[in-house]
């Protein structure tokens, strides 16, 4: 089979790229190894909610048209509103196709895909930042004894056995899951390293909402001085519930979740952590707060201060001086360790020589410029910082098109 342009991937981006293209008349499928938003149906527990507001969850030509435009979508609706916009947009998904293998051709790509061969002039990657779990070295010194998984295989507390949990990551889904799991009953151990603090709301209005009215999501990539760095920063301490200005370590500590410090080793069994808690607190919350200056100077500056409640700051984070740094993993008080530790993509079958020492595709703004034709999307940071969530893919996914556009138009001529 011969087609323009081939992308892989039937999320948010993926379906984003293919309503781009089709807008461009620029002929097209989609592959997707199971279902439309996959995913999303299959490596997300189920009472995991988006960080971001209902009514930042819009996609090229589609906004929010619920009822709850402030409120936090959980997975089945997320599913639910990717499933309608595959057919709102007449997308060419070709279901349960997986891709074993992509790599150059005279044509321009060749992907083996289950039993049959495609040749397209232009690939588009759109498998997203979250398919395999990031596990440190580490794990590999937990006592067999004990369960370990990350979040996406976690399902529910009732899959873990009796006893205590040690989570391991205190971005979005390690202080989600320490809270779900001790409201089921189970002692919860937090190891903290470094993290993002943001409260959910600060003067009467969503965090997200003062991230766009500030300009910090458009930020680009380009324009970003630590980019790499950009791209790696864990998920902020959020959680989908517009009750709770914060979903942090002092909230935690006063569900009764035990903060500790990073995890460094285990050695005979025993898991030890840094001793720079405190530390690394006091650097979130500085961080924290220099956002907030952010937003009280763009405030005052817009001519909104006056119709917003004060500008104020939030408790700095408490850490016990006394916060252990061992704890000995074979007496049976934790029986799960749960890494949510982060997530990487997979290109396992992706046979083009573009990838970095560590495994990441070299781009340019989401343009392979070592492999013309072949594009990456759906990445934290892609173009701008807005790209890390749903919403993003609707400008990126424009810049792309635009650019394949203009890549096909060049090799007609």
């Amino acid at each position: 089979m011969e087609t323009e342009a081939v992308v892989i991937g039937a999320g948010h981006a993926g379906l984003a790229m293919s309503r781009r293209l089709t807008e461009r008349s620029i002929e097209h499928v989609v592959l997707e190894r199971g279902e439309v938003a996959n995913s999303w149906r299959t490596q997300r527990w189920p009472g995991l909610r988006l960080l971001t507001p209902n009514w930042q969850t819009r996609l090229p030509g589609c906004g929010y048209a619920g009822d709850d435009p402030d409120g936090f979508m959980p997975v089945a609706d997320v599913v639910a509103v990717l499933r309608r916009y595959a057919r709102h947009v007449g997308a060419p998904v070709r279901t349960g196709v997986t891709v074993r293998t992509v790599r150059t051709a005279s044509r321009g790509f060749e992907v083996q895909a289950n039993d049959e061969v495609l040749y397209a002039r232009a690939v588009v990657l759109a498998t997203g930042a979250c398919a395999l779990p990031a596990i440190p070295a580490v794990a590999g010194a937990i006592p067999p004894s004990i369960m370990t998984l990350s979040p996406l295989t976690y399902h529910d507390p009732g899959q873990l056995p009796d006893g205590g949990v040690l989570v391991v990551g205190a971005s979005a889904s390690g202080v989600q899951l320490a809270a779900e799991i001790h409201r089921s009953g189970r002692p919860v151990t937090l190891a903290v390293g470094e993290h993002v603090r943001l409260p959910r709301s600060y003067r009467g209005r969503d965090v997200f909402w003062w991230l766009e009215a500030t300009g910090l999501l458009a930020e680009r990539y380009d324009q970003i001085d630590d980019l790499i760095r950009a791209r790696h920063l864990p998920s902020p301490q959020l959680s989908g519930t517009p009750e709770a200005p914060l979903t942090d370590l002092n909230s935690l500590t006063a569900q009764g979740v035990r903060i500790v410090g990073r995890l460094g080793r285990v050695a005979d069994g025993v898991a030890q952590f840094s001793g720079s808690l405190a530390n690394t607190c006091a650097l979130a919350d500085l961080k924290m707060n220099r956002f907030l200056n952010r937003v009280d100077d763009w405030a005052d500056t817009s001519g909104h201060g006056d119709e917003l409640p004060p500008a104020h700051r939030f408790a700095p984070t408490r850490v016990d001086p006394d916060t252990p740094l061992e704890l000995d993993l074979t007496t049976g008080e934790i029986t799960t360790v749960l890494w949510a530790t982060g997530f990487r993509p997979d290109y396992s079958w992706l046979a083009v020589p573009i990838r970095d020492r560590v495994g990441h595709i070299r781009h340019d703004g989401g343009v392979v410029t070592d492999a013309p034709g072949l594009y990456v999307l759906g990445l934290p940071v892609l173009r701008t910082r807005a790209s890390t969530y749903i919403h993003g893919a609707a400008d990126d996914s424009d810049a792309l098109a635009a650019h394949l556009h203009s890549f096909l138009c060049s090799r007609r001529r």
